[in-house]
């Protein structure tokens, strides 16, 4: 992800917190936590000229309604005070995808959301000569013959670094990077699912993150905010002491099988993974800077969801 699109990610999530505040606080107290990550969005919020933040404003408004339909208990009147925080980055690193988190700690209750501004990325997760993605996709170790397989490629990249090499410039990058790569890694995770076919359920609560959460995304050029209700394991979408939520967002299971795990045709960077119960990603694999560097970088995102993910389309007004 390009700085600017870091960004606008950063000041997108400092609109969306600013006016959940003020919708908010005409119903009952709420105080925004001060931490490193509201700096740095605050940051990046601030780079913005007036008309930007006006558009960011406008789109973030046009989730209101609809939110608290879906979840009444964020403007159920009480004495009691609501919380709204970023979550700092480490977070993401332990498989929390939200972004903003919403507590009423006096009733033990809490959701989270996951931001995206004009883009629906779930993951961007890297591969290289010492990262075992196994651990961290599904909890196996990923075996030898895995990195005996990407040892002599990232080493490559590596030497291709120390010469300050574009990425870009490389002969033959297809045939000497991506398709190695992924033609290991695709080897890799077919030979532990043939072991274990509880990796399935792992590896696509890992892309989905271990909570429940609404994705709110930002669609700029069509003037619309989507909003995704991921109710996995049936913490969204409770009542209030004095209302029910007007809108349903149903509870959703995680897949139990992998089908499919293929390249794409056409697209030798890129693979297709198909899971049972209509639930399907993609995963891209680039170089993320200019410069060659001994990693690379999936940019997963979702193709496929079944029936019961509700999206909800927000015009601006």
């Amino acid at each position: 992800m390009s700085t600017k699109s870091n960004d606008n990610g950063r000041a997108y999530e400092f609109a969306c917190i600013t006016v959940f505040s003020k919708a908010i606080e005409s119903y009952r107290k709420v105080k925004i936590m001060h931490n490193s990550a509201y700096e740095a969005n605050e940051r990046a919020w601030n780079t913005l000229d007036s008309y930007s933040q006006e558009m960011f404003l406008l789109s973030a408004k046009a989730t209101i309604q609809s939110i608290f339909e879906a979840e009444p208990r964020m403007i159920e009147p009480g004495e009691d005070e609501l919380l709204l925080l970023f979550q700092t980055d480490d977070a993401g690193k332990n498989g929390d995808v939200r972004d903003i988190l919403v507590i009423r700690k006096d009733i033990q209750w809490e959701i989270g959301f996951s931001i995206k501004h004009n883009h629906f990325a779930v993951k961007h997760s890297r591969l290289s000569r010492t990262n075992n993605f196994g651990l961290t996709w599904y909890g196996k170790t990923c075996s030898n013959t895995y990195f005996e397989e990407i040892r002599p490629i990232f080493n490559y990249l590596n030497e291709e670094k120390n010469k300050c090499t574009p990425f870009e410039s490389l002969p033959n990058k297809w045939d000497d990077i991506y398709i190695p790569i992924l033609n290991a890694f695709m080897k890799e995770v077919k030979m532990q699912y043939a072991q274990d076919h509880t990796i399935a359920t792992k590896m696509a609560e890992y892309l989905l993150g271990h909570f429940d959460f609404y994705k709110i995304i930002s669609v700029d050029d069509r003037r619309l905010t989507q909003i995704k209700g991921h109710n996995m394991h049936g913490t969204l979408n409770q009542p209030s002491q004095t209302a029910k939520p007007k809108i349903e967002i149903p509870l959703s299971t995680f897949p139990s099988r992998l089908l499919s795990l293929e390249f794409i045709p056409d697209h030798m960077n890129t693979l297709e993974m198909n899971f049972n119960g209509g639930w399907s990603f993609t995963l891209r694999l680039h170089n993320a800077s200019t410069i060659c560097e001994p990693s690379l970088k999936f940019d997963v995102q979702i193709l496929g969801v079944p029936a019961s993910i509700v999206t909800i389309n927000c015009i601006w007004r």
